[in-house]
């Protein structure tokens, strides 16, 4: 009888241990697809904007395309032809263009 109830705990704690390793794989997974690759991008991203200087080309999230005019702390001021100047923040570039 005290047999049979110590099997049904150590078969108990293996379903367990598998249970934890299963979690553990899927958080892992989790994080190596999901929030990892959404860091390493924040980072490119904060790179590129504190590396934009006077004369980068720049798309801004909504799709304009423009010259860098001026760039201040979070301003920036772009340059979409001769005279016509917009000043947006620097969060609102989504990236250079390669000239």
């Amino acid at each position: 009888m005290k047999l049979s109830i110590l099997l049904q705990a150590a078969g108990g704690s293996q379903a367990m241990i598998y249970q934890v390793v299963m979690w553990v794989g899927i958080i892992g997974v989790f994080y190596f697809f999901m929030i990892r690759p959404q860091q390493k991008k924040q980072k490119d991203l904060k790179t590129l904007l504190n590396a934009i200087k006077k004369g980068d080309q720049v798309v801004t999230i909504g799709g304009i395309h423009a010259r860098v005019y001026t760039v201040e702390e979070t301003l920036v001021t772009l340059e979409l032809d001769k005279g016509v100047k917009l000043t947006v923040d620097k969060s609102a570039i989504a990236r250079t263009i390669a000239e």
